[in-house]
């Protein structure tokens, strides 16, 4: 049964919509329909190819993630929204990853954990509507459920998609955060009926494809996860295939090097967050220090942010790896014949490596 009432004027309501998110701190708002049936073609054929590796959860919830109306029952519209999230204090990433010795991490986990912080924006949102229009069925995301929320984004002309698969602005570039509000209310979509959404505005320019580390972005719009950095230090749990070890350089957390190349972030403005400011130097550390971190100091400072749902382990991994690609110090040796030893075969491993390609008993791609 659709919610609200039959005297709303959801075009007046979509409007207020749109007023209330920007008062709540998103620079965007846009509406859509469901309809993803192209996306749903193109998700498959990527699943197909096996490019989402070890995310086994981008396959398992079956047509969910293409089909909003089956994720929850009853939706009409999507709300989309968009946050800036770049902290205005932050070292600039390009100096941090030319130093060897120090950790890049990308700068949209640098702050807050932005899950917490959107989902609280979303869901202070769906007050306002409930107050103006009444009841209603809704659900609030943040990259937290099988939502193409880039394709969505796009429907509700927030942006275009880039070759790097991420969207794209020409107001804003591409360091902001997205978030989604499902509801059953016929609210209008933006656009003209029956008009494609923006069209993609990156030309010829290949400038992603070029800067990607690892060659993870495989052709325009394409990104094969297993080579992808973000990949290979967050999602996968395991060892980090050694032939991409190297290719890792210092980014223990993430990679931002494809939206640093990108023309269009020139138009990109540092977030007003105080949520995503930097947190404990985060933005321009040393790699030894780090390393030193017991679990009991990574819990306490990764407290509230991003970062803390990788675990000790697999962030003493990363580290390790960024150890091995780090110009050679007394003081990088030291660190990493700490943990020659440690508890975890998991670390140990990746220090073994760290330690011989220090020692140049590695060839130079290995």
């Amino acid at each position: 049964m659709q919610s609200g009432t039959s005297q709303t004027d959801y075009a007046a309501l979509a409007a207020s919509v749109k007023e209330w998110g920007r008062a709540l701190g998103f620079q965007a708002v846009g509406i859509s329909d469901t309809d993803l049936g192209r996306a749903e073609t193109r998700l498959l054929e990527w699943l197909a190819l096996g490019n989402h590796g070890a995310m086994d959860y981008m396959a398992k919830h079956g047509a969910k993630r293409s089909r909003p109306g089956e994720l929850v029952p009853g939706a009409l519209r999507v709300i989309s929204l968009r946050m800036d999230y770049y902290p205005p204090a932050a070292k600039d990433g390009r100096e941090v990853l030319e130093d060897g010795s120090r950790a890049f991490i990308s700068r949209y986990a640098l702050g807050r954990d932005y899950h917490k912080v959107l989902r609280n924006r979303l869901e202070k949102l769906a007050g306002k509507i409930r107050a103006e229009a009444g009841d209603f069925s809704y659900r609030v995301f943040t990259d937290s459920a099988p939502v193409l929320e880039v394709e969505l984004a796009h429907k509700a002309r927030l942006g275009w998609r880039g070759k790097h698969t991420l969207l794209l602005s020409q107001e804003r570039g591409s360091w902001f955060f997205l978030g989604e509000i499902y509801t059953d209310l016929p609210l209008p979509p933006d656009g003209a009926p029956g008009a494609a959404p923006e069209g993609g505005r990156c030309g010829t320019c290949t400038r992603c494809i070029e800067a990607c580390p690892t060659r993870a972005i495989v052709a325009p719009y394409r990104l094969d996860a297993r080579r992808c950095i973000s990949y290979l230090t967050i999602e996968l749990r395991g060892s980090i295939p050694v032939e991409l070890r190297p290719l890792i350089g210092n980014r223990i957390y993430g990679c931002d090097d494809c939206q640093q190349a990108c023309p269009w972030n020139r138009f990109a403005r540092p977030s007003a967050e105080a949520d995503f400011a930097v947190r404990h130097g985060l933005d321009d550390i040393g790699l030894a220090g780090l390393f030193a971190w017991d679990e009991a100091a990574f819990k306490e400072k990764m407290a509230g942010s991003a970062i803390y749902r990788i675990g000790h382990e697999q962030w003493l991994r990363n580290i390790a790896v960024a150890l091995g690609n780090a110009p050679r110090s007394a003081e990088v040796v030291a660190a990493l014949r700490a943990r020659a030893h440690d508890a975890s075969p998991l670390v140990r491993e990746h220090v073994d490596w760290a330690l011989r390609r220090q020692n140049n008993e590695l060839p130079p791609t290995t």
